[in-house]
């Protein structure tokens, strides 16, 4: 690497088409290019051998590339691609200067590298000058234009097209003004472009989207070298500030930054070096190119207008076509044939090269159409096989036998159907479509036998429901000794029924022996949770169950006939039957007995609440007698199979006692009130003292007939208060409230009595007997009335004052 001054240059890639990294690197850090981000510029020049192009670039750039000797013949000066940093100019530019084309050194058939750099220069830089001579202007073989028509076109092919900026040095400029020159170059460059085969996407894509070209006339630096030199002077001032808006490359796109120019660089030159389209064939192979390329995008073209064609793609869109395949085939071998009879006769290799091409985007335009039309098949193949498989089903065909019948049959029809299809001139494997198919049979199956299987499932659980959950209620309702082990043998009994239906039902379905054992497995799981979820919803009314047993044993005898308490049933025996059947409930509800295992729960129920010796022993050992009771787990019992806590149980005999109680209240209430009814009359020696001690006064009555009827007038007197004050029933609920509710209502029921006297005597003769009639009815009726209601209110104080007495006896219990 030399250096002068601020001047910096490289040997970048040399005549070898070595890419120099060492030394490349060297420079980039020698000139501290990474600082400078996206703020720099890069400037190539490119033209013939020997034509002045490095002495423009030092002129230019004040750089130091190396000059030809002219006193020691025109020859080779620059070997390979050189890179310098130009001096004075903003903001930071490389120049790299190129190799000369049409160089003996190289010979004529050798040109790649020169293609190949003439490439790399416009991929990396943003302002390319082409050097050129004047007279070269207008002829064909001149002026780089071969050279820059495939640079063009490669380049679209191989890199994101960047803005370049094309400067045309027009070199020992003649008497012809540069205005009549300038017209013709252009038009020679817009030749050259629009005859480069462009991408589908750039077809219409003007010369102005990817270059800028600018022309400048320089004049011959050997005999006007002062003026060379003030038009090169004035020529630099435009490559200040090159990359800002109005610049040179003010409009450039995909800059790479500054950090990564030099791995950019390398990977572009391999790119390029790898690439062996690059290299430019000879003229016969060059116009063999070109007419077979026209002529397969004419075929092309062709194919995409043909009337069948056109036809057959808009049929397949909607549904399958029969005979496909023969048809397409038809068309395609009519393009190709046309292709073969029109290029027959050139260069053999690019022939076929361009004829396999053209079968290839043939083939990729059809394949949409075929794609098509194997999914029309494959879904055509599927909804077939959906409908025969689910005949096979309803005719009573078994599950596996159908599925695999049907799947089958229905792939074979595929097959059929794809042979019919096949385009001959392509590979394309059908094995995707196929699987495809396949998995979506296998898929359905699975689903089919899903569903079949879960409504098989579903079947016998809607059984064993019905059949466990009403017996598991009764059983549990009419709570025994034999209760659990009676749900167990029901529970044993319709499991194996279920089961063993299921197991007969899923052999048709051809599943393994893990999965068969899973469900049958499940069905029991099913069965066994049916009859602890009813156990537990039965456990939560287990204190409506136990009043019912009480209310059911107290109020009915053995005969199932309602009670009357007459005075003779022993209530106290009664009642501990009636409460020992409802603890005997509860223990059973306790918890699930499914298993052979054994607990002490009614025993511990017993004892904790219902074994009492006397009521002294009840409160001198009520804290031991709960004790067995203060905990949330049976003994023997996991807490799984606990329907009512030991804690539980405690609060539910509470709440029932407290709740009965009334009953056994009532009870005891109406067997007084019947015995005190049964026993109004006086003892049967209070009589006959009566009869003995009351015959002189007996005597005395029959002997004046006047004392008779005072006394059946007083005898009627008593006998009305009687009935109005209802004696009787006052005297029911006891002696003191009797003689209370007597003296608050005797002096108004006798004022009452001898006013209904004073109005009789008012009325006149002929309605008295109707009117005594009347009033007799009428106080009998009140009388009547009274004496219920009267009867009545003194039940209620009598149930009210018995009330106590129950107190004390539930207590001695």
């Amino acid at each position: 690497m030399a250096t002068t001054e601020e001047c910096y240059s490289t040997h970048l890639i040399d005549g070898d088409g070595t890419f120099n990294d060492i030394g490349t690197e060297s420079f980039i850090k020698e000139i501290k290019l990474a600082e400078c981000g996206l703020s720099y510029a890069v400037v190539s020049i490119m033209g013939p051998q020997s034509s002045g192009k490095s002495t423009l670039l030092n002129n230019l750039f004040y750089t130091n590339f190396r000059e030809m000797d002219a006193f020691k013949g025109r020859s080779q000066t620059t070997k390979g691609i050189w890179m310098a940093k130009c001096s004075g100019i903003q903001p930071c530019t490389l120049v790299m200067d190129l190799e000369g084309t049409d160089g003996r050194e190289r010979g004529e058939d050798d040109t790649a590298f020169e293609k190949q750099s003439a490439l790399f220069a416009l991929a990396v830089s943003d302002i390319v000058l082409i050097n050129m001579w004047c007279h070269d202007i207008g002829r064909e073989q001149a002026a780089n234009k071969p050279l820059l028509k495939t640079v063009f076109q490669v380049m679209m092919r191989l890199f994101s097209p960047r803005k370049t900026t094309l400067m045309f040095v027009i070199r020992d400029k003649t008497r012809t003004p540069l205005e009549n020159l300038e017209p013709v170059l252009r038009e020679d460059i817009q030749k050259i472009w629009d005859s480069v085969p462009k991408p589908e996407a750039h077809k219409e894509t003007p010369l102005s989207e990817f270059f800028n070209v600018e022309v400048v006339a320089l004049s011959s630096y050997e005999e006007k070298e002062e003026l060379f030199k003030e038009q090169v002077a004035n020529l630099r001032q435009r490559f200040f500030h090159s990359i800002a808006p109005g610049g040179l490359a003010g409009d450039r796109r995909g800059v790479v930054p500054a950090s990564g120019f030099l791995f950019s660089a390398q990977q572009i030159w391999k790119v390029i070096k790898e690439n062996k389209d690059l290299d430019l064939p000879a003229h016969k192979v060059m116009v063999a190119t070109v007419r077979c390329e026209e002529i397969a995008n004419e075929k092309y073209a062709g194919f995409t207008a043909n009337e069948s064609w056109c036809l057959l793609e808009e049929a397949v869109q909607s549904g399958p076509v029969a005979g496909f395949g023969k048809k397409l085939n038809s068309i395609l071998y009519t393009s190709l044939s046309d292709y073969d009879a029109e290029a027959t006769y050139f260069d053999e290799g690019v022939r076929s090269a361009k004829r396999k091409l053209l079968e290839e985007k043939l083939l990729q335009l059809v394949q949409p159409a075929h794609h098509s039309m194997l999914g029309h098949l494959r879904s055509g193949t599927l909804e077939k096989f959906k409908e025969a498989f689910e005949k096979a089903l309803n005719d009573g065909e078994g599950f596996s036998v159908a599925a695999r019948n049907c799947t089958e049959s229905y792939m074979a029809l595929f097959d059929e159907g794809y042979e019919d299809a096949v385009v001959e001139l392509s590979n394309w494997d059908s094995s995707k479509v196929r699987d495809k198919l396949r998995r979506d049979i296998d898929a359905h199956v699975d689903s089919v036998r899903a569903a079949k299987l879960s409504e098989l499932n579903s079947s016998y659980e809607a059984k064993l429901n019905e059949a466990l959950s009403g017996p598991v209620e009764a059983l549990l309702d009419g709570a025994h000794d034999d209760t659990w082990p009676s749900i167990k043998k029901l529970l044993q009994r319709e499991t194996e029924s279920a089961v063993s239906g299921l197991f007969n039902d899923l052999s048709g379905f051809d599943m393994d022996e893990k999965t068969k054992e899973k469900m049958l497995t499940g069905l029991e799981d099913y069965a066994r949770g049916v009859v602890e979820t009813k156990a537990r919803e039965e456990a939560g009314r287990a204190l409506i169950r136990m009043k019912d047993r009480f209310s059911t044993l107290f109020s009915h005898d053995s005969d199932s006939m309602p009670r009357v308490w007459t005075g003779k049933e022993d209530i106290r025996a009664i009642t501990k039957t009636a409460r020992s059947a409802s603890l005997k409930l509860l223990s059973v509800m306790a918890a699930i007995r499914l298993d052979d295992s054994v607990d002490n729960i009614e025993n511990t129920l017993n004892s904790a609440l219902v074994d009492t010796k006397n009521n002294a022993a009840i409160s001198d050992r009520s804290i031991t007698t709960f004790d067995s009771l203060a905990s949330s787990t049976w003994e023997q019992v996991p807490p799984a199979k606990t329907l009512i806590t030991p804690v539980q149980c405690k609060s539910l005999w509470r709440q029932f006692r407290a709740e009965t109680e009334y009953t056994v209240t009532q009870a005891i209430s109406a067997q007084e009130a019947n015995k005190r009814n049964n026993n109004w009359l006086p003892p049967p020696w209070a009589i006959v003292a009566l009869v003995v001690l009351g015959f002189n006064e007996f005597m005395t009555l029959l002997r004046n007939p006047l004392y008779l009827g005072v006394i059946f007038v007083g005898f009627l007197i008593i006998k009305a208060l009687w009935v109005q004050l209802d004696i009787s029933g006052e005297f029911r609920n006891g002696a003191l409230p009797g003689l209370l509710s007597i003296s608050t209502k005797f002096l108004p029921t006798v004022m009452n009595l001898l006013r209904k006297l004073a109005e009789e005597g008012q009325i006149p003769a002929t309605n008295n007997s109707q009117t005594n009639q009347a009033v007799a009815s009428k106080s009998f009726q009140n009388g009547s009335t009274r004496s219920n209601m009267s009867s009545s209110a003194s039940s209620g104080i009598t149930a009210s004052g018995n009330g106590n007495e129950y107190s004390s006896f539930t207590k001695e219990e």
